[in-house]
């Protein structure tokens, strides 16, 4: 069966969405990596990736594939952060630094587990929608959903987070339903302030549309604009974990689904230093392991 430097091989090459991107993150050549794949495709009987002239696209067995792999290298990486647990004692303040919808429902009670493996170490939890550069918050860990906005940062990534398009059934009575990305520009959108009225669909085949939007109700807080769409103010754009339960619960609905906008990848980035704190990478380590198992 396929070794571990298949299938980590497999998960870089789902990460970065390129082949060229996967070989110099992993050090190899671009030959070797797209070998690999095909072999790892071959004994598996079945594609895992689609190949598209820009971007590279997981097939739904590929997804599925990701995200038992990715989960299981995580366990890995945790166990060999235990052996070393075992043999240390770790203790001393740490400071996350994360989003305000993320922090509560999945920081805090992983820090409340990691802080009970660890009664020595103290942690301190700063959340806002807006990114701040370690560098400058003195963060020791920021998680981060969405790509590093400042270079020379060091980051891992922890998962990839899926985006949809929604709105409220009111609003879709009143309005319509848009059948493809291009309909947006006759409705009225919510949009964030930091992105404004560009937003980035997925087409048939992998490609990418990018479409302009307008609207009435602009904001930098993630839960307004999420209460604005319940309000029947626009159709917005969200991570799914977000809104899972406004779904569930009939308020809004799912839209455009055939479209849905790229995933966004969810990241650990710390300030660069020639040696990372045990705490600190048992921390990332920790969070790594979990948060693979959640449906983000």
């Amino acid at each position: 069966m396929e070794s571990l430097r298949d299938l980590l091989l497999f998960v870089t090459i789902a990460e970065e969405g390129s082949l060229t991107l996967a070989a110099r993150r992993l050090g190899r050549s671009l030959q070797a990596v797209s070998r690999s794949l095909q072999l790892l495709e071959l004994e598996a009987g079945v594609t895992l990736v689609q190949r598209t002239t820009r971007r590279l696209q997981l097939t739904p067995a590929g997804e599925r594939f990701y995200a038992r792999v990715k989960a299981i290298l995580a366990d890995l990486n945790m166990a060999k952060a235990e052996l070393v647990e075992e043999a240390r004692t770790i203790a001393g303040r740490l400071r996350i630094s994360g989003p305000t919808l993320f922090g509560p429902r999945y920081l805090t009670p992983l820090i409340s587990a990691f802080l009970a493996r660890h009664p020595k170490v103290t942690i301190a939890l700063d959340l806002a929608d807006e990114f701040a550069d370690p560098l400058d918050s003195g963060a020791d860990v920021t998680i981060r959903i969405g790509e590093t906005p400042v270079s020379g940062l060091t980051s891992r990534r922890l998962g990839m987070v899926r985006r949809v398009a929604f709105a409220a059934p009111a609003y879709l009575a009143a309005r319509g339903r848009p059948a493809r990305p291009a309909d947006l520009a006759q409705h009225d959108c919510v949009l964030r302030l930091s992105q404004r009225d560009r937003w980035t669909f997925r087409q048939g085949g992998g490609t990418e549309e990018i479409v302009t939007v307008r609207g009435r109700f602009e904001s930098n807080s993630v839960a307004a604009l999420n209460q604005a769409v319940v309000a029947g103010l626009g159709i917005g754009v969200a991570s799914f974990w977000q809104i899972r339960d406004l779904v569930e619960q009939g308020r809004v609905e799912v839209i455009l689904a055939e479209y849905e906008p790229p995933p966004m990848p969810l990241q650990a980035m710390w300030p660069p230093t020639q040696r990372l704190p045990l705490r600190t990478r048992l921390l990332i380590d920790f969070l790594a392991s979990r948060l693979a198992r959640e449906r983000l």
